[in-house]
């Protein structure tokens, strides 16, 4: 027989706000334990796990590549591709910090907070979008990770280094199973791993800095020419390179609360946050950029990817050594930044149907279906001439343009419009306090949306898609703001 109360009651403990679940919110179709609000003992990250959180994040093969995408896709040269990276980190902080704040004050996840913006069912659509993009890049991360678990069993095993293509395939599903597994087991499991594997990468990445500088002369690397046309002026390349940086974490502030309803205050989430984020991104892809010009000395080539560089090394107990760390790396970056949000997402659709572990499922069934084209060119089933370099480069700028306007509306609906007061209670169910579908959000969505499909299919507004983050998000801010209030004074 349950003991749990007919009503669910509010309170407040500090700064925080806690729920105790009745029967009327727990027999809620938009309830599960899942996605319910974290209670007080569940609220333990201080903000060495939240800068753990991203340094576990942050440290992962595409940060490495990022100088080279800049460099090569975006015209800048090497000092002015790593000033983009720690301006566009510093500027992606901005809205990190703000739309963690609903998810630490109330313990809710990243779906829950949507449904405050765009309404009760409404808010499927910007989760979705979301949790689609972290599907897609969980494929990506997966694919890397798989490649570091075929080199790992290649340099133990002679036979698995015949299997080719085939033991990088098998080493994506092989990956794929870790990453599902530390999910499945909850948000505990993901601040263990990464409050382990935070030092150690740290320690890692250091390390292979001071290995690469007497291998490179770092005034040669850092004077490396822009590849854009002599002459061209700076602003408009450096402008599409930062949008395409902020881009690369714009989906994680989003989905932020996702992690900051862990936190001890509002003061983990901010100091974490800035402890952890900008940094980290400009000291590992500035290695990137280190190695890749280093690559020449030590194997006769140039390589950007520090997989297939190390794989290169004949050394098999290094390359051991070495792969355990990237495999690590990648296991910190995937389940946090790309399963625990499309996880929540997924659940927020049906909370009575799809529980947590489901959630996982799905996303892990979507990123195989995502990442297919490229396990059946492993195992030479297919051809295509797409890379992963240039299919993430352009993914960074597109992407970034739809979930701009999603960050202004969530920011500005907290803080402008709700005054950072949410009914807690109405969050949970329908027809309450909260509509069904609230048209002022997802108009304000629709319209920098459209704007940015017109840019793509005519050529027309190029600007508005070549700065996607920065004018989705401010459009999206506004206009959401001007329906909003309209909205208020009509049902006053």
């Amino acid at each position: 027989m349950s003991t749990r109360p007919a009503v669910s009651q509010l309170r407040t403990v500090g700064e925080l706000v806690e729920l105790d679940v009745g029967d009327d919110i727990a027999s809620s179709p938009r309830y599960n334990e899942d996605i319910a609000p974290t209670r007080a003992e569940q609220r333990t990250w201080s903000r060495w796990n939240v800068a753990s959180l991203w340094v576990g994040m942050a440290i992962c093969v595409p940060t490495y590549m990022l100088g080279g995408v800049l460099t090569a896709y975006f015209g800048l040269s090497v000092s002015e591709a790593l000033w983009t990276i720690l301006i566009a980190n510093i500027v992606v902080l901005v809205p990190l910090t703000l739309n963690a704040y609903p998810g630490t004050k109330y313990g809710i996840p990243c779906p829950v907070v949507l449904r405050a913006s765009f309404g009760i069912i409404g808010s499927n659509i910007p989760a979705l979008i979301r949790a689609i993009v972290a599907c897609g890049w969980f494929g990506v991360q997966t694919l890397f990770g798989g490649i570091a678990i075929h080199l790992l069993l290649s340099a133990l095993f002679d036979g698995w280094a015949a299997l080719g293509g085939t033991g990088e395939v098998l080493g994506f599903f092989i990956f794929w199973l870790a990453n599902i597994t530390v999910v499945i087991r909850g948000a505990e499991s993901i601040k263990i791993l990464e409050a382990i594997s935070a030092p150690l990468l740290l320690i890692v990445a250091i390390g292979l800095i001071a290995w690469a500088l007497p291998r490179v002369s770092l005034a040669e690397v850092l004077a490396t020419p822009a590849t854009r046309p002599e002459g061209a002026p700076l602003l408009g390349y450096f402008m599409a390179g930062l949008t395409a940086m902020v881009g690369f974490w714009a989906t994680l502030s989003l989905n932020i609360p996702d992690f900051s309803r862990f936190a001890r205050s509002q003061r983990s989430q901010i100091i974490g946050q800035i402890i952890g984020l900008p940094f980290t991104m400009l000291l590992f892809s500035g290695l990137g950029v280190l190695l890749t010009a280093a690559s020449m000395n030590l194997v006769g080539e140039t390589i950007s990817d520090p997989i297939n560089l190390i794989g290169h090394i004949d050394s098999p107990g290094w390359v051991v050594l070495a792969m355990l760390m990237i495999i690590i790396a990648t296991i910190s970056t995937n389940t946090a930044a790309n399963i625990v949000s499309p996880t929540n997402s997924f659940q927020n659709i049906a909370p009575k149907y799809v529980n947590e572990t489901r959630g996982v499922l799905i996303t892990g069934a979507i990123g195989i279906m995502l990442m297919s084209w490229e396990l059946l060119q492993k195992l030479d089933w297919i051809g295509t001439d797409i890379s992963l370099e240039s299919l993430y480069s352009n993914w960074l700028l597109g992407y970034s343009s739809l979930l701009g306007p999603i960050a202004g509306i969530m920011v500005v609906d907290y803080f402008l419009v709700k005054n950072q007061q949410y009914d807690l209670l109405a969050l949970y169910q329908d027809n309450t306090g909260y509509p069904a579908w609230n048209r002022a959000g997802l108009l304000a969505l629709a319209i920098p949306v459209g704007l940015t499909l017109i840019a793509i299919t005519t050529g027309k507004l190029g600007w508005f898609y070549n700065y996607g983050w920065f004018t989705g998000s401010f459009f999206g801010g506004v206009i959401y703001y001007l329906l909003a209030k309209k909205s208020t004074r009509s049902s006053s």
